[in-house]
This record gives C-alpha cells, structure tokens and sequence, in this order.
C-alpha cells in the first residue's frame, strides 16, 4: 500500500524526502506530516474529475479583470527552475508541469487554479513588473473535489524601478493542506501591497520573503485569518532591508473559533548598508474559544543605527464593555461580537485600492463573521 511518503520520495534523488515535523523548528507549530498522513492514509489516489461548465461563479462581481485558468495544474509553461531551500518548494519544482510567466497587463489578472479531481496539485508562478509598470495580482484555488487536496505553489516576483504590485491572496478552500511559497524583489522607489485572507483549509503554509533590494520602497504586507473548526493556519514572513531611505509596514491579524490554530513568525532584517530605513510589525489575534490556540514570534534584526523599527504582538478576548455597551442599546449577543469582529479584520484591507475586489473581500469578511 503506497503512503503518502512513498509518493513523494518518487520525485526526490536517491527516493527519500524528510518531511518537517515538530523537531523542525521553522515547522514546530505546524504539523502537517501528520496531516498529510491523516488526510492521504493510502498516498494521493486521484478520483473521477468533474465538468466545469462555467467559472462564472469564481468571478469577482463587477471586476474588469484578464482571467487566467489552470485546471489542474495544466497550462502553457516551461521548466521549473530555481527552488529555495524549503523542502516544499524543491517538491513544486519537481512536481509542477511548468511554470507560469506573467510580465505585464492592462487590466487586473485573475489567476483561478481549479482543482476537478487530483489529489497533489503543484504549480509555479514567475511573475515580473516591469520598470514604470503596475500590475495587479488576484490569486485563488478552487477544489471542486469533495477528497482533500495537497497543494504546493511556488511564486518568484520581481518589482522593478518605479513599479507598483498589488498581489492579493483568497484562501477559502476548506479540504485542503497547502504550502505557498512567495518570494518579491524590489528595485529602486518600487511599490508593493500584499493582502492574504485565509479563511478555511485543513492546513495552510504562506511562506512570504521579500527583499527589499533597492531605495526608496514603500512596501504593505496585511494577512487576516478568520479561522474556526480545527483549522491551522501558519503566516511565516521574511522582510529583508538591503538598501538605505526605504519604508515597510507589516501588520497581521487573526480570529480563532473553534479549535482552531493560528501561527504567525515574522522576521525583519535591516542590513549594515540599510540606513534610514522605517520598518514596522504588528501581529494581533482575538481567541474566540478556550481551545483556540495562537504561536506568535515577532522578530528584528537589525546592523544598521540610523532606522526607526519596531515589533509587537497581542493576544487577547473580545473587549467585554463594548460587548455590553453594544447589548444594551438593543443589539443581539452575536450581532454585538460579529460587529467588533468587523471593525477588527478592517484595517487589514485598508490597502485594498480597486473597489469591485475590496467590496468583495468585504462581503467574505461579512459573510464568515455574520454567519449564524
């Protein structure tokens, strides 16, 4: 009988792949060995696909957009090239049929990867934002499967001078273990926004590097996770100051029902050549249950002397006065806490420029929060 461990070790020199367990320190809050074991017991079986008949309702309402479809893992490419050290990202190169470029477009590029029936799904991005150039990246996955989905993606962008990258992330596929790796460079007086909203899955990985490569950045990374049922969700993110007079503000916040488990490891470098950088990170979760769960490691590093930076985390319950003041002018209990949820998760989108895609993003924070 194949294991999950036996398919994979088919892809690696010398057949054998150590997958990273609770000894792995950059893995420790995340098991997802035990996960993937749990959710494949008899290694990734595919089963029968389904039709797609129209991706109409994957679209984003009144988003004039240039849509691109993988369905699984199949589109235009060429070879894989260049995996980072994580072992996840040398499996998608491997594993991944090729790899997608993007250089420039007009319009907003929707990228739809629809899963109809595999159960290992790996694909490669390359994407590049020319000098003066602006582009705008919406990302998601769709598993039309009712059989969990293992996912890797790996994505390799590069900002260059005077550019601007918006790359917005909707993670809400709820049978799935997936790992992303993410890696920006940015060059001279170069823009970037992310946003990630992570929303449901067995197990989900975002591992986001960025190296800020140049002056005169200005760089936003938000993440929300509204978690619940026994969800992990794990944000590990890497913002590397290479270059002097450049700014970054990271801020990262989740929602913990259920039994859920949220893990957020950041790390700021501010290299010796680095000076007047401004860099900023803010981790801040709410624990809806006893049994919900957060691991928050914000960290600096910094060999430069003249930079403002700083770190912070929180972690805490739902504010009891506003409850009560919310209850007594007549609102309901779950109203009362879906509003102060809301008011919470809505800095995040705050870099959200496009209104069609922030109204949609709004109407999945409203839709999970409200839910009854």
């Amino acid at each position: 009988m194949s294991t999950v461990l036996d398919d994979l070790s088919q892809v690696i020199p010398g057949g054998h792949v150590d997958l990273p367990t609770h000894k792995t320190e950059e893995y420790r809050f995340t098991p997802i060995a035990r996960a993937l074991e749990k959710a494949f017991p008899n290694g990734f079986v595919s089963g029968p696909k389904k039709e797609i008949s129209s991706i109409d309702e994957f679209l984003i309402p009144g988003l004039d957009c240039s849509v691109i479809k993988i369905v699984d893992g199949v589109y235009d490419g060429t070879p894989a090239a260049n995996p980072s050290g994580d072992v996840f990202d040398q499996l998608n190169a491997r594993l991944s049929k090729g790899v997608l470029s993007i250089h420039a477009s007009e319009k907003p590029v929707l990228i739809l990867n629809i899963n109809t029936g595999s159960t290992s799904l790996h694909n490669r991005f390359s994407i590049k934002v020319e000098a003066g150039a602006s582009l705008t990246i919406i990302e998601r996955t769709i598993n039309l499967s009712s059989s969990p989905l293992f996912q890797t993606l790996s994505e390799e962008i590069e900002v260059g001078k005077n550019a601007r990258l918006d790359f917005i992330k909707i993670q809400g596929t709820p049978n799935i273990i997936e790992v992303c790796n993410t890696s920006i460079t940015q060059e001279d007086n170069s823009h970037v926004n992310t946003f990630t909203l992570l929303l449901e899955g067995i197990l989900v990985r975002n591992n986001l590097s960025i190296a800020i490569d140049g002056e005169h950045c200005e760089s936003h990374f938000h993440g929300l996770s509204l978690l619940n049922g026994e969800t992990i969700g794990d944000h590990h993110t890497v913002v590397d100051h290479k270059k002097p007079n450049s700014f970054s503000n990271e801020l990262y916040k989740g929602v913990m029902d259920g039994r859920s488990k949220g893990v957020f490891n950041g790390k700021i470098f501010v290299r010796p050549h680095a000076q007047k950088t401004n860099a900023f990170q803010s981790n801040r979760n709410i624990l809806l249950t006893e049994h919900a769960t957060i691991n928050t490691k914000p960290q600096l590093e910094i060999w430069a002397d003249d930079v403002k930076c700083s770190h912070g985390c929180t972690t805490g319950q739902l504010d009891d006065e506003a409850m009560f003041y919310l209850q007594s002018r007549g609102i309901g209990k779950e109203d009362a806490r879906a509003m102060l949820l809301y008011a919470f998760a809505l800095q995040t989108i705050e870099y959200v420029s496009i209104a069609p895609l922030k109204a949609y993003i709004d109407s999945l924070i409203q839709k999970r929060l409200y839910a009854k």
